[in-house]
């Protein structure tokens, strides 16, 4: 049997919810961001309480924790991180995921391994080595690169240097990350972690010296969308990812939700599982894209590790994302005889069916007919953001476990 070494899987925790629920469905570490410093800043992120409480709940299950303080820093920046650092230096996070060299520096003082965040866009195994011998322990790599590239990196590095990819979830279209359109357009810096995200707007395209002769690309109405890349998704690719040399796969979305955590990060625990089982007889499988498809997504692409992409790893009609199934409660308390509390995130109604999530990746169809609010009322709709409810299932649930609920046509 192949030497294979089991990657790591990492998942995005935008908050204290996220992060649980992504260690709950799977993932073996998290990325989180404080309220400064990290390239989410409109994710929830966590104050100190919450890091401590959120590494204390990881490391109860074996799993880590990586604190993001990637931002292309600048004067001010630097002059307040040496307090964030110093508040933070006991808190025992597994890593720190950095971009800045100047931030670099002052991380190692932490003691705490130092990961180089994909906005370094370390594109070649020279600046691979370059980081290694400065003390970072893993790379995050550029979104650009192709999986022979990446395998020729890995046969040029130290076998210590762990390298990380990318392989679920936006698309970026600029460098690594690197987009002054949002700075320029809106005041928001997206290296500083404010991006508006203009990428997604909609555009006509015109020559400035050809004034009413527009660029050949698919239009509507509203206009165009030149800049929209398609989602990236690799769950059918375990196989090549690994035998690249990649030794730990990231999901992107600190900003999504907690249905689009546990549903990502609980297919590709199947995946990983799968391929560990049995390396050289990988098969993927259709149930995976079929349950990746219930969240939230743009339509799919595998953006450059296959080469560079063309004309159908973008849309050109729209930016909307398609939604087949939508997010409408979690179980916060889990009562007695099949009864549990659920708190509302989309509308939802007496009668309705829904499918009910668990962590362990499986999901059972339930008719929900017996609704009630805390206080004992029977309710036929439960309309308000977060409202707290008491409904009874038929088979066992456990906190944690998600109602999702097919759009209607």
């Amino acid at each position: 049997m192949m030497n294979i070494k089991k990657p790591e899987l990492v998942a995005p925790a935008g908050d204290l919810e996220k992060l649980k629920t992504a260690i709950l469905y799977g993932a073996d570490s998290v990325y989180i961001g404080g309220k400064e410093f990290g390239l989410r800043k409109y994710a929830g992120n966590f104050d100190f309480d919450e890091m401590k409480e959120g590494i204390d709940f990881a490391h109860k299950y074996g799993k880590k924790v990586y604190l993001t303080a990637n931002i292309f820093a600048r004067n001010e920046d630097i002059r307040k991180i040496d307090e964030f650092f110093d508040i933070i230096k006991d808190f025992e996070f597994d890593g720190i995921i950095v971009s800045d060299p100047g931030i670099f520096m002052k991380a190692k003082k932490l003691g705490i391994p130092i990961h180089i965040s994909t906005q370094a866009n370390t594109t070649n195994y020279e600046s691979a080595r370059f980081w290694h011998q400065l003390g970072a322990k893993r790379i995050v790599l550029a979104r650009e690169l192709s999986l022979d590239e990446i395998k020729e990196i890995r046969e040029n590095i130290p076998e210590s240097l762990e390298l990380e990819a990318f392989v679920h979830g936006a698309v970026c279209i600029s460098y690594s990350g690197r987009c002054f359109l949002s700075a320029y357009m809106t005041y928001r810096d997206a290296n500083r972690g404010e991006c508006a995200h203009p990428c997604r707007y909609k555009y006509y395209v015109m020559e400035e010296k050809r004034p009413g002769q527009y660029f050949e690309v698919f239009e509507d109405v509203d206009g165009t969308y030149i800049f929209n890349s398609k989602d990236l998704c690799m769950v059918e690719h375990i196989d090549k990812l690994v035998f690249a040399g990649i030794d730990a796969f990231k999901i992107e979305g600190r900003m999504k939700s907690s249905f689009y955590v546990a549903t990502v990060v609980s297919v590709y625990r199947k995946a990983i599982d799968k391929f560990i089982k049995d390396p050289e007889h990988f098969e993927p499988e259709q149930e995976w894209l079929e349950e990746i498809a219930k969240c939230s997504h743009r339509s799919y692409t595998t953006n450059f590790y296959f080469g560079k992409p063309g004309a159908n790893d973008y849309r050109f009609d729209s930016s909307k994302y398609v939604r087949e199934y939508e997010f409408v409660g979690i179980v916060k308390e889990v009562l007695n005889d099949g009864w549990a509390v659920v708190e509302q995130r989309n509308r939802f109604f007496k009668g309705d069916t829904v499918e009910v999530m668990l962590p362990n990746g499986t999901y059972f169809v339930q008719r929900l007919d017996r609704i009630y609010d805390l206080e004992g009322n029977p309710l036929d709709v439960v309309p308000h953001a977060q409202q707290l409810t008491k409904i009874k299932f038929d088979r066992p649930v456990v906190e944690f476990a998600m109602l999702r609920k097919k759009v209607q046509s």
